[in-house]
């Protein structure tokens, strides 16, 4: 099939378990091994905050995967009779926008699709109408256009297969799964595997559970299936794509890894930030929330760790709120706020790859709404991809502020991750250094560059929200310049504002931005 006509061939924190920068509260004594900045009160400051900052670039404290942003898309476009719009130019140019990236096909839909493999079911004989199978079956027809897509678009394909088709005894089923893997494998498609999605919920969905013991067994039959296939011997399969790690899930985990943790390439979970039917726009705002993720992260690496040590973790399926999510919230300028901070903290903690959930269609948690015009985060995304290495740089810290008052937790409202620029935007040199940063404040901060960092130029991408809406907004502007696709087959120039050398960094407030720091000759930061 071919593709549509202009288809082509960390940064660590010094404070707080999240290893976000409290700008606000940065001691010597609590910077451990890492010698703060000798800071003097410059002229004119009078009770307001200075921050010194500099970066450690003789080494990365992490690399992660190329992928590490990547996309998922939800099967519902299969029932809501979206995937056919998948061949518009449009989609495929936003998607190409954040290659390279895996795409994820799974959703609670996952365990409840079929293969069929006939072209056009509706015209079988003696076979059900075209609405259960629109409704129920994942057919050549779709599969085809599916794969097309994300090849079309520089993505690489994730397929989750229908677990819950089971034995008597319980055991999976392969019957149907074997059926499409035959199929592509005619097609010669590129694809890796997954097996169900989020099972721990099983009981709550069908009310008929699988252990995770059991689905271990099920990984390593379905991983023997693969090695029958020539296509598939080494095809990569990740999972078990469990919910939020409580103490029943975690235990679904040990019994999963115990089984199969050696046949899985990645361990996999998910994770949504807040109860769709009680957000508001103050939600996203909360420092409390965004660090909900590193226990999180902490309770599945200490389970990883101990059974299969070594293995890489991802996070699959993230997104602000669960229940598809709120309209004018989830799909906001707002909502930005925690997927930028995810992708920090994830870095920094090691989490080889996120995906997105969802690219387009499902609820209002998409990056893409259903006119295909790009949302908040898409632009976010953007920006992510054209300006962020795998490489996460440790920053340096230090700042004045008042005295806290007494018995007040102080939360970091002004967090900073720094990585080495991606070596894919030709704009920089090789040894140039990105800095993201987000002003929870309600004012604006000012942040010096020392050591390394002193005196260099720097360009500055400011996201800012666009309209009278505010937070709520669902456009972006750049740097004063609103954001918007030139035509159906051409993103927008990312244009900087160069900032001269030596110059003080404003952060507005309740504001997200890059800067590129040029020409730092960075070590950590001169090779692939």
């Amino acid at each position: 099939m071919p593709c549509p006509s202009s288809c082509p061939p960390g940064l660590l924190a010094l404070m707080a378990p999240g290893l976000a920068l409290m700008a606000t509260f940065s001691l010597p004594s609590q910077a451990g091994d890492r010698r703060a900045l000798p800071v003097e009160k410059p002229p004119g400051v009078k009770g307001r905050t200075l921050i010194l900052l500099d970066v450690n670039t003789k080494s990365p404290v992490r690399i992660i995967s190329e992928n590490f942003l990547s996309l998922q898309l939800d099967p519902s476009i299969i029932h809501d009779g979206w995937l056919d719009f998948l061949s518009s130019r449009r989609l495929v140019t936003l998607a190409r926008g954040l290659a390279p990236a895996f795409l994820r096909f799974a959703g609670k839909r996952t365990d409840f699709l079929q293969f069929h493999n006939v072209k056009n079911p509706a015209k079988s004989r003696g076979g059900p109408g075209p609405d259960y199978y629109l409704k129920n079956y994942e057919d050549a027809r779709s599969l085809d256009k599916l794969y097309n897509f994300a090849d079309c678009s520089g993505l690489h394909l994730i397929f989750a297969l229908n677990a819950l088709r089971r034995n008597p005894n319980n055991s999976w089923n392969s019957s149907n799964a074997l059926s499409l893997l035959k199929y592509s494998a005619s097609k010669k498609y590129n694809i890796s595997w997954e097996l169900g999605n989020e099972p721990n919920n099983y009981r709550t969905l069908i009310g008929r559970s699988v252990n995770g013991s059991q689905l271990g067994k099920d990984y390593t039959q379905l991983r023997s299936l693969l090695q029958l296939i020539r296509t598939y011997s080494r095809a990569h399969l990740y999972g078990p794509n469990i919910g939020r790690p409580r103490k029943n899930v975690i235990g679904f985990l040990e019994g999963f890894l115990k089984v199969a943790g050696g046949t899985v390439d990645a361990v996999t979970w998910q994770h949504y930030y807040i109860d769709g039917r009680v957000a508001k726009v103050t939600d996203f705002l909360k420092t409390r929330l965004l660090d909900t993720l590193s226990d999180q992260i902490r309770k599945i690496q200490k389970v990883v760790n101990t059974y299969t040590p070594g293995k890489k973790i991802w996070l699959e399926g993230v997104g602000t709120s669960s229940a598809g999510g709120m309209n004018n919230l989830s799909d906001s300028y707002a909502a930005g706020f925690l997927w930028l901070n995810t992708l920090g903290l994830l870095a920094s903690q090691g989490i080889d790859v996120v995906v997105r959930h969802s690219f387009l269609d499902h609820g209002h948690n998409h990056l893409v709404d259903q006119n295909f015009n790009p949302l908040p985060d898409y632009w976010l995304s953007l920006l992510y991809k054209r300006l962020i290495g795998p490489k996460v740089l440790a920053i340096h810290v230090a700042g004045l502020q008042r005295k806290p008052r007494p018995g007040r937790v102080i939360r970091d409202k002004l967090r900073i991750y720094a990585h080495c620029t991606s070596y894919h935007n030709h704009n920089y040199v090789r040894g140039s250094i990105t800095l993201y940063i987000i002003n929870l404040h309600r004012s604006r901060k000012k942040i010096k560059l020392a050591g390394t960092l002193r005196d260099k130029i720097v360009h500055q991408y400011l996201l800012q929200p666009y309209g009278k809406d505010g937070l709520h907004s669902k456009s972006v502007q750049l740097n004063g310049q609103p954001l918007a696709m030139v035509d159906d087959g051409t993103l927008p120039e990312l244009k900087p504002r160069p900032l001269r050398a030596g110059r003080t960094l404003v952060i507005p407030p309740l504001t997200m931005s890059f800067y590129v720091v040029k020409n730092v000759n960075a070590l950590a930061c001169r090779y692939r």
